[in-house]
């Protein structure tokens, strides 16, 4: 049995941080400037997370945890300047001028390994180290399976096991534990069991295709233009996002288009597209590269079929497709053990989509904690604000996805959702969400 720091004296306030995607490095990244240490723990059995091959709509949150935080040099998104729609002939039906930054899951990633652990890419330099920031360990491999209080009041005891060999096992003693681990997350279900993530009943189908692969027309489409077509059971959207190594460069960036269609629950077209190249049927999401071919190659009929040129097209070129299966999930509360256990991000809510709100819910949530460690807000404020947000979006999320996904309504109306999706700010989206909700 291999022990890490078991029994270490703590000489200062100490974190584990239960998952090491975007909502766990931001809220590491948070803590570290607080001058706190904190030590990941990533089941993913590499050093690295790889390349999801997703675009990102950066927020007014995330885009402020950005100029709080980052250290690096490096550009973090393309500037989207209008909004527009297309009908079934690609023809525009609708526009609007308006500024939206999107960005690439790899690109934030690496950022925030570069900021966290100084962890050196491609994508960016490292920042030089900060005397007054905080120690920080990052270890992959590490498959969580228990929390515990110790006695006395003493600590947290999180036990582990390697993702790889699980007959190699340890465990860290710390201060605090935030789950940060995904919407299935493994800290969640350890406080509050019942709570159940439940399938919505369509897909999200998501690519890329690099710019300089698109037909001129297509270019033209797409280029700083974040577009939409709407159809009977069927969404579609798509923006230009940073290319290879986070490049910006015009000409070297990619589209990424995501594509809502309807596949009932139990039905022989949900197990075609959620089953890979090996024959594993895969439970809420494809990997990029583990698509079947020919499972893609329905799908790309199907866009023929019925989306308008430019989207069918991005959909067919789309060389390392996957999938997502959209999910509900929602849990009851943030914190634990008397708040010696928090939930951040995905893992109190998994947000639909369509709100493009979950990586500025993980930089919101990694904001309010660190100004909530620090003292600059109570204990009331803090929750209100973290619980108030995730009730609101992820409520606001399942009446989106039920008006573009099985209800036939005027374009007029599916505008209006994405207008207030698409708002900069939460305070300005939703001026009313602090007090919609029972936080007692």
């Amino acid at each position: 049995m291999e022990i890490i720091d078991e029994g270490q004296t703590l000489e200062k306030m100490q974190w584990v941080i239960v998952g090491g995607s975007l909502g766990g490095l931001a809220a590491g990244i948070a803590l570290k400037a607080l001058g706190y240490d904190t030590t990941i723990l990533e089941r993913n059995p590499t050093p690295l997370l790889h390349d999801q091959g997703a675009g990102i709509v950066a927020g007014g949150d995330s885009l402020e945890f950005f100029e709080r935080y980052n250290r690096c040099k490096q550009p973090i998104a393309v500037r989207s300047i209008r909004r527009q729609y297309l009908d079934r002939e690609g023809n525009i039906v609708h526009q609007i001028e308006s500024e939206q930054d999107m960005s690439s899951w790899d690109l934030t990633y690496h950022v925030m390994r570069a900021n966290y652990d100084g962890t050196a890419s491609a994508y960016c330099d490292v920042p030089p180290p900060d005397p007054a920031h905080g120690k920080t360990a990052h270890y992959h491999d590490r498959t969580v399976t228990a929390i515990e209080e110790l006695t006395g009041g003493s600590g947290i005891r999180v036990s582990w096991h390697q993702t790889s060999d699980p007959s190699t096992t340890g465990s860290l003693t710390t201060d605090r534990v935030i789950g940060a681990d995904g919407p299935s997350s493994t800290v969640r279900s350890l406080f509050a069991p019942n709570v159940q993530r439940t399938y919505a009943g369509y897909c999200a189908l998501r690519g890329t295709v690099p710019e300089g692969e698109a037909t001129a027309a297509t270019r033209a489409v797409f280029s700083e233009r974040f577009t939409f077509y709407h159809g009977p059971g069927v969404q579609i959207l798509a923006y230009l996002i940073p290319g290879v190594n986070g490049t910006v460069e015009p000409g070297h960036r990619l589209i990424n288009f995501v594509y809502y269609t309807n596949f009932p629950a139990g039905s022989p077209e949900l197990d075609a597209i959620l089953t890979d190249r090996l024959g594993r049927r895969r439970t809420i999401t494809m990997p990029p590269g583990m698509t079947d071919p020919a499972a893609w190659e329905r799908q790309r009929d199907i866009a023929r079929a019925v989306l308008p040129p430019p989207f069918a097209e991005v959909v067919c070129k789309a060389a390392r497709p996957f999938v997502q299966a959209v999910t509900d999930v929602l849990s009851p509360e943030h914190e634990f053990a008397g708040g010696k256990v928090v939930l951040i991000g995905d893992a109190i809510a998994g947000f639909r989509p369509h709100t493009v709100a979950s990586t500025a819910q993980a930089a919101l949530d990694a904001m309010l904690y660190a100004d909530y460690v620090a003292g600059r807000i109570g204990r009331a404020e803090w929750k209100r604000e973290t619980m108030g947000y995730a009730r609101y979006i992820q409520r606001r999320g399942v009446d989106m996805g039920t008006r573009s996904q099985h209800l036939r309504l005027p374009l007029s109306e599916y505008i209006r959702d994405r207008d207030v999706a698409s708002t900069p700010r939460r305070d300005e989206v939703y001026p009313e969400w602090a007090t919609a909700v029972d936080l007692e």
